[in-house]
């Protein structure tokens, strides 16, 4: 079997679970080849995104003994989309699967991935089938996230986070991208090609704790609005022309109890007023903010990661 297969495995701090890892992807592969469903040339490309644990030691341990078994060492911790990026970006593959470190993403799903690609899909999406391990603030945030950016017109698959199949052709695609501020799950949807879906039970972590945060996720989520929809800004205009009408309004109530003096002194009102407005100004500011900033970002086109070192280079 001539199709090379390349898993890329993002890492940030994960010696407490990285053996594992590596022993239950690289046994995967070699399943894989005696299967001959990939070539004998795949490999697994761990990306180290400048951990400052024993991550990036453990992985040279196993490249001295194991060629199948690649690393990148990125020189700073750049976050993990870009980290994957990186990965993509540096092999050379039929067919690349991108997979968190962790493993909760079922790896043994890759093999079905492998499957669908030979029949003829070009990306084959792993979306979970459930939430159930998930806490209730994470699950009811994710079903929100979702069903907002489907509603404002970004199409991504529900329940797909970064674990999914991309083909030659795909990656050669997703590479056209040049944008800085990077959401994997919206360009890759955008790219098109044909594609398919393939379900599964998301595991418990086996160690370690995740480095995403729910303010990080939150973070995620922005950076997929503000890169796919300019949602954010026609909503500072509904909401200017809103206020403009409360404005009308409060005038001629100002201007009908003057005449019928009714008008009662006092600083509430004005206080209130003011402040009201005040926060949409500024809320509208910051939005304004954000596009400005990533306009910045991709127009000083500055590298989005650096590598220290590839060990077992292909």
């Amino acid at each position: 079997m001539d199709n090379k297969l390349i898993i890329i495995v993002p890492c940030y701090n994960e010696e407490e679970i990285i053996e594992y890892t590596i022993q239950k992807l690289n046994l995967l592969i070699e399943n894989l080849i005696n299967e001959n469903l990939v070539s004998p040339q795949s490999k697994i490309c761990f990306v180290n995104d400048g951990s400052i644990d024993k991550t990036e030691e453990i992985i040279q341990s196993y490249c001295k003994n194991n060629p199948k078994i690649m690393l990148i060492n990125l020189s700073s911790n750049s976050g993990q989309q870009i980290a994957m990026l990186a990965g993509i970006n540096n092999v050379d593959a039929d067919m690349i699967v991108t997979i968190d470190a962790d493993l909760q993403d079922n790896h043994l799903i890759i093999k079905d991935m492998v499957k669908k690609y030979l029949e003829g899909y070009q990306i084959v999406y792993g979306c979970r089938k459930k939430r159930e391990t998930d806490s209730f603030l994470k699950k009811t945030t994710a079903g929100m996230f979702y069903k907002f950016m489907n509603k404002i017109g970004i199409q991504i698959r529900e329940n797909h986070s970064e674990f999914r199949l991309m083909s030659r052709l795909a990656i050669e695609k997703l590479k056209e991208y040049k944008e800085k501020t990077i959401f994997l799950r919206g360009i890759v949807q955008n790219i098109g090609l044909k594609s398919t879906e393939i379900y599964y039970d998301r595991l418990e972590r086996t160690a370690g704790k995740t480095k995403y945060s729910f303010f990080k996720l939150l973070e995620l989520a922005w950076t997929g609005i503000t890169s796919f929809s300019i949602f954010p800004l026609r909503l500072i205009t509904i909401i200017g022309a809103v206020t403009s009408f409360i404005s009308i309004l409060i005038l001629f109530y100002g201007v009908i109890s003057y005449f019928k003096h009714a008008a009662v002194q006092g600083w509430t009102s004005i206080i209130m007023t003011i402040a009201f407005f005040s926060g949409i100004i500024i809320m509208s500011l910051g939005i304004i903010g954000e596009y400005l900033g990533k306009v910045l970002i991709e127009v000083k086109n500055r590298p989005l990661y650096h590598i220290k070192d590839i060990i077992n280079k292909m």
